[in-house]
């Protein structure tokens, strides 16, 4: 069993030592070489990174890695199987999961995905309306319902349910894979074509990569496909009072997010 994990990253950082973990430096198509593979080489669309973010990297692991499987996590957040987390980012990363263990979950699933995020207190549509900027979204929709209308149901359901999949990270029999990028990668193609993505402004033109997050659940439940849940790990601490004002101000006050957290 190959198993290939890319571990996207934009710059220099500490990686896992373990040899399921491939870094890669995403958005490298113009960039100075940090000495990771580049996701520029081969078939790729590296140069789309300010607005697809990761996605280059999935991307670039679909059209060129030979594995088994293939997942993607990012340079600050990983898959873990640990009862227990230190608080010392160095140590974290001694907590990651291991190849061995992926080996172990993967013989009786075809897919790892991270535990489901639960909003509580709005549905994910109105999460990202309140949030993001929703044209985009509603658009893809309207892509959804023309091209792949046998997903238009489970895309409704985002206005629904609470609760979702984040991060675009799993791991995934390399079969799925294909299937699900080149229904992913069509519905983003077409939304390309539809949307003046270089009208906003740095942040909010990643809509790409924020639009995959919903689109992953939508394409699971519709294919009534299972899978594997495991806990996430965050190298770096992140502040969730901070987090959770801002969520609170986007509802209430209509102020969208101006950076990540």
């Amino acid at each position: 069993m190959k198993i290939k994990l890319i571990v996207a990253a934009h710059k220099k950082y500490q990686m896992p030592e373990d040899s399921l973990y491939l870094p890669l430096q995403v958005g490298a198509e113009g960039k100075e070489d940090i000495g990771y593979e580049k996701d520029n080489s081969g078939i790729n669309i590296s140069a789309m990174n300010p607005y697809y973010c990761e996605l280059t990297g999935l991307y670039w692991a679909w059209k060129n890695l030979d594995a088994d499987y293939i997942g993607l996590v990012h340079y600050r957040r990983y898959f873990s199987l640990a009862k227990r987390i230190p608080k010392s980012e160095s140590e974290k990363f001694s907590k990651v999961l291991t190849v061995e263990e992926a080996e172990e979950l993967l013989k009786g699933n075809d897919i790892i995905l991270p535990k489901i995020r639960n909003y509580y207190i709005e549905t994910i549509y109105n999460h990202y309306k309140h949030t993001m900027y929703i044209e985009p979204l509603d658009l893809t929709g309207k892509i959804i319902q023309e091209k792949y209308p046998e997903y238009y149901k489970e895309f409704e359901n985002l206005k629904h349910t609470k609760k979702m999949h984040a991060f675009n990270m799993f791991i995934m029999k390399k079969e799925l894979l294909n299937q699900y990028c080149t229904w992913l990668f069509d519905i983003l193609g077409e939304l390309e074509k539809k949307v003046d993505y270089k009208q906003y402004d740095s942040f909010h033109a990643r809509f790409f990569g924020r639009i995959s997050e919903r689109l992953l659940d939508v394409w699971l439940k519709t294919n009534k496909l299972s899978y594997r849940e495991i806990p996430v790990i965050d190298m770096q601490h992140i502040n969730w009072f901070k987090k959770g004002f801002s969520f609170l101000r986007a509802k209430i006050t209509g102020k969208k997010y101006s950076k990540s957290f």
